[in-house]
């Protein structure tokens, strides 16, 4: 049973990689986090989060670093999406309000979540008027794939390949879910996605969007500029409709 204190190492640890993509060690999680635990405890409660397989040691000296199974624990016991900051809400704002039609709401869209997510982005086009005969989806944001090689080391070749494939985006955004939802590394069908995390919801009818990039990925702050896109996304094809 992972303890409320073992819950904090473990998101220390997350956050810690996530922005410095090196293994975490004790003596960082005390120097950084007033846990008002020391280090040896904090080495103690790692031990047990490892046997339980939430971290694991990369290398011999090393820190930890967080599995998938981390992951996953860490996003389901997150208290509350990160808030987008008052200029990343007018940055939504003023870039899609400048779209006149769905067309450039959902390409402005994919770029505007690329941007700030700097992950890819990919927006479903939702089943209204004449969209059944338009690409289905727009994607922005590959390049940033690459600018995560390495995380991704030999697995961004195939993961660029299984993007070119319409039909695996379509399939990713497939199941989303009216509320945000992330598919985390070997949770992801795809074989060659499974180095990769999906953050995905729907907003409209049989639309959906998302973004893709590495298990070491801000979680939060992606999951809520999923949610704030989706939101004005929806709000535009609601007041199209009327």
């Amino acid at each position: 049973m992972t303890t409320d204190r073992r819950l904090e190492i473990l998101r220390a640890i997350v956050d810690e990689y996530v922005e410095t993509q090196e293994p975490v060690g004790s003596k960082a999680i005390a120097e950084k986090r007033a846990l008002g635990i020391s280090p040896a405890t904090i080495r103690n409660e790692m031990a047990v989060l490892e046997e339980e397989g939430f971290i694991t040691q990369p290398h011999t000296s090393a820190g930890r670093i967080p599995t998938d199974r981390g992951y996953r624990l860490f996003v389901d016991k997150l208290s509350a999406v990160k808030p987008l900051s008052t200029a990343e809400r007018r940055a939504i704002e003023t870039f899609l309000e400048g779209a006149h039609d769905l067309d450039e709401v959902v390409k402005r869209s994919a770029k505007l979540l690329a941007d700030i997510t700097k992950q890819v982005a990919v927006v479903k086009y939702p089943k209204i008027g004449d969209s059944s005969g338009r690409e289905m989806m727009a994607i922005s944001g590959t390049a940033n794939l690459a600018r995560s090689g390495e995380d991704l080391g030999p697995a961004l070749s195939p993961i660029l390949e299984a993007l070119e494939e319409q039909v695996v985006l379509l399939r990713l955004l497939s199941d989303a879910h009216p509320t945000v939802h992330v598919t985390i590394g070997s949770e992801q069908q795809d074989m060659n996605l499974q180095t990769t995390s999906l953050v995905s919801v729907g907003y409209g009818s049989d639309a959906s969007l998302g973004i893709l990039g590495p298990t070491r990925m801000d979680y939060a702050g992606s999951m809520a500029a999923v949610s704030a896109v989706a939101r004005y996304v929806g709000r535009f094809i609601t007041e199209s409709a009327k």
